[in-house]
């Protein structure tokens, strides 16, 4: 089991969670973070940090969401690591608000 990042992440990127990971799993895309599933160690202190409760352990992941597991593995190939906290979005507390953001998801780097 590895953790994921869903779909609240959208339009926010808080990285509180990056400064914390002790492996660098992260990868930043233009509007999302993602967990790489093949470096992840499942520690679980990530979960705690978003603000916007945007990660979770797979196995707790809400069905509505299950997409997001093959969308981390996808995108931690192709996005850069991510390895310190940066600001998050300039909307991010407007995004936080949001339900039903993953037609925003923005896949291209």
């Amino acid at each position: 089991m590895t953790h994921v990042v869903g779909e609240a992440c959208i339009g926010c990127k808080y990285t509180d969670c990056v400064a914390l990971c002790p492996v660098e799993c992260f990868h930043e895309g233009p509007n999302f973070l993602v967990i790489n599933p093949d470096v992840c160690i499942d520690c679980g202190v990530c979960v705690a940090e978003c603000p916007v409760e945007a990660i979770f352990d797979e196995k707790d992941l809400p069905e509505a969401q299950r997409e997001y597991v093959e969308l981390n593995l996808r995108l931690a190939q192709s996005w850069p690591l991510i390895t310190g906290s940066k600001e998050p979005m300039p909307e991010a507390d407007a995004w936080a608000e949001k339900s039903s953001k993953r037609e925003y998801l923005v896949e291209m780097v």
